[in-house]
């Protein structure tokens, strides 16, 4: 399982991005889909929906360029775990999945800190 390190400057990108553009690779944009049953339009949507919370810079296992998650809500509220980088401004996604058992609580987590200091 993939280990992320929190970076403060990605909530801030995801808030107040005005808007994403998506780069697919074409055996990314499917392996979600058959794998996890995330389809791209679904992985997309927790981008632009605005309420993802950011996990961070993927530390383990290391890649050869700079990886980062974020879990948030798909439109009809299902909760996903997206891996992407960025490459020239575009989002590209590697992969989504639906968030376990943990990663569902972190999200419950953050939603209540993001409520409370509102």
């Amino acid at each position: 399982m993939a280990q992320f390190q929190f970076v403060q400057w990605l909530i801030h990108w995801l808030r107040e991005t005005s808007e994403f553009q998506f780069e697919w690779d074409e055996g990314n944009s499917f392996k979600s889909t058959a794998k996890h049953g995330a389809a791209p339009e679904e992985t997309e949507e927790v981008f632009l929906l605005k309420q993802a919370a950011p996990l961070g810079v993927q530390i383990g296992p290391e890649s050869p360029e700079e990886r980062l998650g974020i879990i948030g809500p798909n439109y009809s509220g299902r909760i996903l775990q997206v891996v992407f980088t960025l490459r020239d401004g575009k989002i590209r996604p590697i992969s989504a999945r639906p968030a376990g058992r943990k990663e569902r609580s972190f999200y419950a987590a953050y939603l209540r800190e993001v409520v409370k200091g509102v």
